[in-house]
């Protein structure tokens, strides 16, 4: 009985995507009949979606914003958390609590704040503007110090007593031990900035800017969409964040395992 559930569970998770493909080799009209067997039209799907889009301009600028995004989260949000575990003090733990408070607000009270300062700064329609909000997430923060819990003292102390200053106990130390704890920050921040699509929206205004994400939409905000050129232009924006849950699935799951201890 569990296998069969899980068997259920899996295949339920599992056909959207399967349907997703096949959708990519049929025509409009039958994905709109609900076929669920390939068919004949990839090549031809594929040929309208570049005669619609810059693939290769679309997914280097989400590239490039993902990539970014991704280290300068890792770099601010592993410094922060591993501060707020290891220097622990009052003012710290005010601060630390004033950023969960902030996990409350929502981003549609904070998109006219940040859009008025990123007009002030003059990056509006620029992939700074889309990377910069995304630097200090909070959620990432708090992730990296409760797996920081984790990390043994005992080394710590032995670096101390082997003269490493803090910054190299942190490189040297602290981020070898922590690697799956990484990769699966990774997964988690490359994945939302590559999805990104509501802040990119407000931001990017012309088309040589415009993310696969943005595109994906704008294909589907047509008066009659074209769903088989939609189902390619969606694989293929797939494709990229697979590709890295894969490469690190394994840490990913000890990352959040040694989150919980």
């Amino acid at each position: 009985m569990v296998y069969t559930l899980l068997s259920i569970a899996a295949f339920v998770s599992v056909f959207p995507f399967l349907w997703l493909i096949v959708g990519a080799t049929n025509i409009s009209s039958d994905i709109l009949s609900g076929k669920t067997t390939p068919g004949h039209a990839l090549f031809d799907n594929i040929v309208k979606l570049t005669q619609q889009v810059d693939l290769v301009q679309l997914f280097y600028n989400s590239t490039k914003i993902a990539v970014i995004s991704t280290i300068l989260t890792l770099i601010v949000a592993s410094l922060a958390g591993y501060g707020f575990e290891i220097f622990k003090s009052k003012f710290s733990e005010r601060v630390f609590a004033g950023l969960l408070a902030m996990l409350s607000v929502p981003f549609a009270a904070l998109m006219i704040p940040l859009f008025v300062t990123m007009a002030q700064l003059h990056l509006i329609n620029t992939h700074t503007a889309v990377i910069l909000p995304t630097v200090a997430s909070i959620f990432v923060i708090f992730y990296f110090r409760q797996a920081s819990k984790s990390f043994p003292m005992e080394l710590r102390d032995a670096a101390r007593v082997d003269g490493l200053r803090e910054w190299q106990i942190f490189l040297f130390v602290y981020m070898p031990v922590m690697r799956s704890t990484y990769a699966a920050a990774t997964i988690i921040t490359f994945m939302a900035s590559w999805n990104n699509y509501l802040w990119p929206l407000i931001v990017l205004q012309t088309n040589e800017m415009k993310t696969i994400t943005l595109a994906v939409a704008s294909l589907l905000s047509a008066y009659v969409p074209d769903y088989g050129v939609v189902m390619v232009a969606t694989t293929l924006a797939t494709l990229p964040t697979l590709l890295i849950f894969f490469i690190l699935q394994r840490q990913f799951v000890q990352g959040l395992l040694g989150s919980l201890k």
